[in-house]
Formats: structure tokens, sequence, C-alpha cells
């Protein structure tokens, strides 16, 4: 049959979408009789451009490397200690902060959910086709570290100027050397239009002591970072028990250790 030898075809051509509507429309013609032909072919387009939109986000999510892939801004816990205004978290779901090229603290002590709450809209950008980038700030200085010694410290650079969001979880767990602040500082100035969300332990006057300063005086590489982030961020605070404790084996098992 014609439909059939058309239908493997657009298998070979890789239209597989396009060739599974084609096929259901072959198993059921008197369904499909009484529409015309564009109607026909825009079925047939349809199921294809869902397939590869799809898959586009799939592609997306995938290389942002997201810590928890599940995260989803109607799965937030919105407790009463934590907190949390439920409004401002789904306006961040829209990406109107990437849009404008605003950042996100987000503070909160260990185990308060602050990765989840940052992969959450990350993977709601993902959805909008914007490149995201999830990375431990150790483990970004680590990677930057090994790209000057090889030379490409402007290449590692470029790729972190391009994500559209770059979330930087465990942020400012330790001091960092002048080298270190110096290298962030790179990424920070390179990122001057492009989001970024910060999940820190520690209140933005904090970060003082943390980025290649000494305990009396800030570094002017100190006040660059800070000038670049403070004043072009929203700050949402998480309060409450750890998210982990409430999750954990002794609270399945009410309470006993």
């Amino acid at each position: 049959m014609a439909e059939q030898a058309t239908a493997d075809m657009l298998k070979t051509m890789r239209f597989s979408a396009m060739a599974a509507e084609l096929q259901r429309q072959m198993e059921s013609p008197d369904t499909y009789r009484l529409l015309s032909f564009e109607e026909r072919m825009s079925l047939l387009t349809n199921a294809e451009w869902t397939k590869r939109q799809n898959n586009k986000v799939i592609r997306f999510i995938r290389e942002a490397h997201f810590s928890i892939l599940g995260a989803a801004m109607e799965e937030i816990e919105y407790l009463p200690d934590r907190q949390l205004d439920r409004a401002e978290l789904l306006r961040y779901s829209a990406c109107k902060f990437v849009d404008d090229g605003r950042h996100i603290i987000l503070k909160g002590a260990t185990g308060s959910g602050k990765t989840y709450i940052a992969c959450a809209p990350g993977i709601c950008a993902c959805r909008r086709f914007k490149h995201v980038r999830y990375i431990r700030l150790p483990e970004l200085l680590d990677e930057l570290s090994l790209a000057k010694a090889a030379g490409e410290f402007k290449k590692a650079i470029k790729q972190y100027k391009k994500a559209d969001l770059l979330i930087l979880d465990e942020w400012l767990l330790r001091s960092l050397s002048m080298d270190e602040a110096y290298d962030l500082l790179e990424v920070v100035e390179a990122r001057i239009e492009r989001s970024t969300i910060f999940c820190t332990q520690y209140e933005p006057d904090g970060w003082y002591l943390w980025i290649g300063s000494d305990e009396n005086q800030a570094s002017p590489i100190t006040d660059s970072i800070m000038d670049r982030i403070r004043n072009n961020a929203y700050t949402v605070a998480l309060f409450g028990e750890s998210m982990r404790k409430r999750h954990g084996v002794a609270a399945e098992a009410g309470g006993q250790p």
C-alpha cells in the first residue's frame, strides 16, 4: 500500500512521530475519512512537532545536570514554619527573572530545601527552552582551576556565560583564596546580564569574610563580586525544621531512631 510505503519512508527519514500518526490513521480509516488532506497533514505535522519539542526539553534538562531531576514548583511544601511565599515562588516559575537577568539568593540552613527550590524554577526554564546549568561552587572552582592549568580558562568562562540561568549550590561553604576569588569574579562579571541562583547558608553581609578577605578589610575583588550580585538579586529565606529530618527514616518510623 502507498500509505504503508509512506510510513516506512517517514521512519527512514527519522520522522517517527509522523509515521506513528499515519499508522494510526491507516488502522482507523473510518475515523479520518471525513477529514480533508490539509487536516490529516496537520495531525501528522503536530505529532512530529510535539515529539521534537518534548525531546528538546528532555535534552535541555539532561544537559543542565540538575541534582534533583524531579524538582517541581507544584511539589514545594509550603509548611507554616518554612515561611515561604507561594505567590513569589510561582512568579519565579514564569522565568521572568531569567528574561530580566535578575539573580535569586536562596538562604537557609542545611537541609532547609534550598537545592530543591533552586532546581524547580531551573526545570521550568528548561521547559521554556532556556539553557540552564547546575553546579556546586566547589566543583566550579575545581573546573576553573583545571581549565587554567590547561590554558583553557577563557573557554571555560565562555561556557558559563552562555547559560541563561546558572544555579550555584553550596555557595561559600568555605573561605576562598584570592586566586579562587578572582576566578569567581570572572564568572560573575561574564554573567553580568545573565541570571544566577545562589544557594547559601549565610546572610549576604557575611559573604565578605569568605571571599578572599581578612576579618578587618574586604578586598576590591570581594567588593566587585558583592556589588554585581546583591544589587540585582531577589532574596528568598527558608526557615523551619530540616526537610531531610521530616522525610528521613526516623520520620517514617514515627520518630523512632
